[in-house]
């Protein structure tokens, strides 16, 4: 065990919550809040039946709750379901250096463990700040290392693998070879595959829960893997800060639309100049996007599925200019059929630009310059043009404009579509005293059908 090593090990098996600064703890409370409304409202997507009967069939037990459908499972299957949930409608968090989404594979993990073992709140809130640090940082040297870009399952299952280490109390030595394992039996995923061909193998979200706690199990039970690649001298500056400096402060971006974030600057371009000019839906001609390479490979193709609708340019910008919002009712199957909706998606346009290619970069590697932005130029029928700009999706670290009332908005929004008024506001008063809870089961019994 390496100097890192030992600090990495050390920082997941020995954190607890009163260690944490307040800031930290109050940006725990809100990852809590988003990735428990994504997932209760995630619950409404397909993909969110399929795992929850699967995993009740492969990984039988009583270990956790599968949330809202009132069934259990396994520890590892609740998870993975409850994974698939949480990224079921793309509203799930986004996060530094990943690429991708933390929150809906940590959020999952960490209340599986936890139920199972019958720990606290504060437990909980501890161990997702443990994932989130490890998240960031194992992702950013993940994508160096790997020559196709790989979706969040991947370098998840090694920061689930540390929030089920801290969890179920596994000392340093055991630690290391958790997520040593979780990243050698990591998930292949390569994203670019599924954003050209929409399916429910998305992100792999499910898969990164379960492969972390399969990793802690066994390293638990003596299984050893290989070094984790947080070890590596090469990475030192990118992780001798663990435990010191948190990422998870600033390192979040929450999500305001059902859809890839790679599609939101053409909402948020959209959004500005039907206000400013007072353009009702019925006077557009045409919509060009000029957009960075991977908005672009979004495409424009009308959606037959929940997957394609949310990997998509035109949908969500279409819906969103008819409905004022994207979120289930907007990207769910039953709205695909809408043919005003797919008229006005069938009039759009997308353009690489190769500006924008550059700004997407750099937001990727940290830079507090990059972005990604969109340029929007809506033509009417009367052939009046108006551009606006380059326009950023909102995704930034940190982000702009988010703040504790704001997630409360969020999830009485998404929640409001599976749970009653009272429900909904209940939980909300759960989430902000969490760290008192004496059982996460509390929450559990809450969010069963």
């Amino acid at each position: 065990m390496n100097n890192i090593e030992d600090q990495i090990a050390g920082f997941i098996t020995r954190t607890r919550w009163e260690d944490l600064p307040e800031p930290v703890q109050r940006q725990a409370r809100m990852c809590l809040l988003d990735s428990l409304g994504a997932t209760l409202a995630g619950t409404l997507a397909p993909v969110s039946r399929i795992a929850a009967d699967c995993a009740v069939e492969l990984w039988p037990g009583e270990g956790a709750t599968i949330l809202l459908r009132g069934r259990r499972a396994g520890v590892v299957g609740a998870a993975f379901a409850n994974g698939c949930a949480a990224n079921g409608l793309d509203i799930d968090d986004c996060g530094l250096y990943t690429k991708g989404h933390p929150g809906a594979q940590i959020f999952p993990a960490a209340l599986a463990v936890a139920e199972q073992w019958g720990l606290d709140g504060g437990r909980v809130l501890t161990a997702m700040v443990i994932g989130y640090e490890v998240a960031f940082r194992t992702a950013r040297c993940w994508h160096t290392r790997q020559s196709v870009y790989q979706a969040c399952g991947s370098w998840g299952s090694v920061a689930c693998a540390a929030v089920a280490a801290n969890l179920m109390s596994l000392t340093p030595a055991q630690t290391l070879h958790a997520l040593g394992i979780a990243e050698y039996h990591a998930p292949n995923l390569p994203m670019m595959r599924d954003v050209d061909h929409p399916a429910m193998v998305k992100h792999g979200i499910g898969w990164g829960a379960a492969t972390g706690i399969t990793a802690a199990t066994l390293a638990a039970r003596g299984y050893t893997g290989i070094p984790t690649i947080l070890g590596e001298e090469k990475y030192h500056d990118w992780v001798a800060d663990i435990g010191q400096h948190y990422l998870i402060v600033g390192g979040v971006a929450w999500k305001p639309y059902a859809c890839c974030a790679w599609a939101h600057a053409a909402l948020n371009g959209a959004e500005i100049l039907m206000r400013e000019h007072a353009i009702h839906v019925e006077e557009i001609a045409h919509i060009r996007l000029e957009c960075f390479h991977e908005a672009v490979r979004l495409g424009t193709a009308l959606p037959t599925s929940t997957e394609e609708a949310q990997f998509s340019m035109a949908w969500p910008l279409a819906a969103f200019l008819v409905d004022g919002e994207v979120g289930p009712a907007q990207i769910l199957e039953p709205r695909l059929r809408d043919e005003r909706v797919r008229a006005l998606a069938a009039r759009i346009e997308l353009l690489e630009s190769e500006r924008l290619n550059d700004l997407a970069r750099r937001l990727v590697a940290g830079d507090p310059q990059g972005k990604l932005a969109t340029v929007v130029t809506i033509t009417l029928r009367d052939g009046r043009t108006f551009c606006s700009g380059e326009t950023e999706s909102g995704i930034r670290y940190p982000p702009p404009g988010w703040d504790e009332p704001r997630l409360e908005a969020k999830f009485r929004w998404l929640v409001g579509h599976v749970l009653d008024r009272e429900r909904v506001e209940a939980l909300l008063g759960l989430v902000s005293r969490f760290e008192r809870l004496s059982d996460v089961r509390e929450l559990t019994q809450m969010v069963v059908s």
